[in-house]
């Protein structure tokens, strides 16, 4: 009876034990699940102590180590264990994560594939394991729609109810740019868990990658996400993200969520130094970033070095700008370098003579890198402006063009940027293409026939071809319709002036002349230049012989800024 009651007790024990391991690793999975990944890494590291061959543990302490972006780290990890661990299918899976993210997608799918058929295509862990590293956004070398098979496999297998694997379903779609069935995804994991934050957040982005006009859609899905778990700090990190730009106050607001509900990290106080620097301290950011970097030790998180780099050159401190720019690309994983970084890199760059070359290969390196047609015409655009503070106009043209090239949905201002560059740089045909485009897309806009008619005069400078006649002749149209529109009173004047000039020395027409003389000082009683034209060309008959030269044409009038209502 006795060794009966001691059989019973540690069968007990045994059973309690594993219920305790069991509730640690759902422990380290919740921490996963909110991407606090340095209390994650710690429960999954204890575990593995334990038990050093418990694969699920090692699994999601690679995984832990991923989203602390210690990629080494976890290749480590699962090489470590595969050499004594050969059957498990869950390490495969991890390996062949881990390769993912290193551009080796040949071995990455050669491990993928083995784990599924180690696990005869029923292990749902496994097939979330694969679809995770293949259909996050955020893995550049997945393969989306092989993601989508693996997921849908896991949702087939019998007694499914995991809201995770369905999410990754989602992101697996948003990935491959299928909105309509994300939603569904996303649905279908609230369907299981209706507090599953995550599925929820993930709705949001679907329609915030979607652009303009869906702000208040994806707005309230994040609102909703915060609502059913305030806890969940993606979210956060989001909106942070969101405002950072454009309402410093809300982002600071949002950032101090995001630090309260997340580890304390490296991330975490790189973000404070981001947010000084939002905030226009640009000396304090500089400070904070240093004083991150010094506690981090020997490897800091690298975007500090970048976080300098742009306070530097707030401060007009383009040497030590530059130097931690080349710290940040020492230091970066290449794979992580984002377009913005070689554009903000290149227009640095610029101020630096000799470099025009590599400011050039850096920009297009930027574009060719980034697959957003909004965010290739802002590198560009970023160049052009570069070149246009340096008073280099030719080079500031060529780049102000291909804004336009990239930008699906080009303003009148692109249109001007890019002609006015050229024409500043002498080149008029070119500038006559843009301002082409302008009158054709804004045939109600003065600007365009305005420059046109300009362009034109610098080629017919005698005016005996007459070039400009119809350009101006549609500022008079334009401007006389409504001469109260911003800048039409300066360029109807300007017209004005051109056909006085016009048609008193190349058409030999005083009486229209005058019209003209008269049209200018109804606008403008006060202009002592038409004040003196009128009385010279009343006194000078043009058809006379050896009359006077004719009064000299009023010089085209510098430019407008880009910025104002056109």
């Amino acid at each position: 009876m006795k060794k009966f009651k001691t059989g019973i007790f540690f069968l007990a024990a045994l059973l309690f034990a594993n219920t305790i391991m069991a509730q640690s690793l759902d422990e380290g999975k919740k921490f996963m699940y909110y991407e606090r990944f340095k209390s994650a890494k710690d429960v999954f590291q204890k575990l593995v102590t334990a038990n050093p061959n418990d694969e699920e543990a090692i699994y999601w302490l690679g995984q832990a180590e991923i989203g602390l972006e210690d990629v080494a780290g976890a290749k480590a990890l699962y090489q470590q264990k595969l050499s004594t661990m050969t059957n498990s299918a869950l390490l495969y899976a991890g390996i062949g994560h881990v390769e993912l993210l290193e551009g080796k997608t040949a071995e990455a799918r050669q491990h993928f594939e083995m784990a599924v058929n180690m696990s005869k295509g029923q292990s749902i862990p496994v097939l979330n394991a694969v679809g995770f590293a293949n259909g996050n956004p955020d893995s550049k070398n997945g393969d989306a729609a092989y993601a989508i098979e693996k997921l849908k496999q896991a949702t087939q297998i019998k007694k499914f109810k995991d809201p995770e694997v369905l999410a990754n379903l989602g992101d697996a779609y948003r990935k491959f740019a299928d909105g309509g069935n994300a939603i569904q995804s996303y649905n279908a994991a609230l369907a299981i868990d209706p507090r599953y934050a995550r599925a929820i957040y993930r709705s949001g982005r679907v329609y915030q990658t979607q652009g303009v006009g869906q702000e208040p859609l994806y707005m309230e899905y994040y609102n909703k996400a915060i609502t059913t778990d305030p806890k969940y700090a993606p979210v956060y990190n989001t909106l942070f993200a969101y405002y950072y730009e454009t309402n410093v106050a809300k982002s600071a607001e949002y950032l101090e969520k995001y630090l309260a509900n997340s580890d304390d990290d490296p991330k975490a106080c790189s973000y404070r130094a981001s947010m000084l620097y939002a905030q226009a301290l640009f000396a304090e950011a500089v400070k904070k970033a240093d004083e991150c970097i010094t506690a981090e030790g020997a490897n800091p998180y690298v975007n500090l070095y970048k976080i300098k780099s742009f306070a530097y050159n707030r401060l007009k401190d383009s040497i030590n700008a530059k130097a931690a720019f080349e710290e940040y690309f020492k230091r970066q994983d290449p794979a992580k370098v984002e377009g913005g970084d070689y554009s903000a890199y290149a227009s640095l760059l610029l101020k630096f003579p000799g470099n025009e070359a590599k400011v050039a290969e850096l920009t297009e390196k930027a574009i060719t890198l980034d697959t957003l047609p909004a965010n290739k015409a802002a590198y560009a655009k970023s160049l052009a402006q570069a070149y246009e503070a340096q008073k280099n106009t030719a080079e500031a043209a060529k780049w102000y063009g291909k804004v336009i090239e990239y930008k699906k949905n080009y303003t009148n201002v692109d249109l001007f940027n890019a002609g006015y560059a050229y024409y500043s740089a002498n080149l008029p045909d070119s500038s006559n293409r843009y301002f082409t485009l302008y009158t054709e897309k804004y045939p109600a806009d003065i600007l365009g026939y305005y420059m046109l008619g300009n362009a034109a005069a610098l080629i017919d400078s005698t005016g005996a071809q007459g070039l400009a006649v119809p350009f101006y002749q549609k500022v008079v149209e334009i401007g006389e319709a409504d001469p109260t529109k911003p800048n039409a009173k300066t360029r109807l004047m300007n017209a004005y002036k051109f056909f006085v000039g016009y048609y008193y020395n190349a058409k030999k027409d005083q009486a229209t002349a005058l019209t003209y003389v008269d049209k200018a000082l109804t606008l403008d009683p006060t202009d002592a230049n038409m004040i003196s034209n009128k009385e010279f060309i009343s006194k000078n008959d043009p058809n006379a012989p050896r009359r006077p030269a004719a009064p000299p044409r009023t010089p085209t009038p510098p430019r407008t800024p880009a910025k104002t209502n056109r």
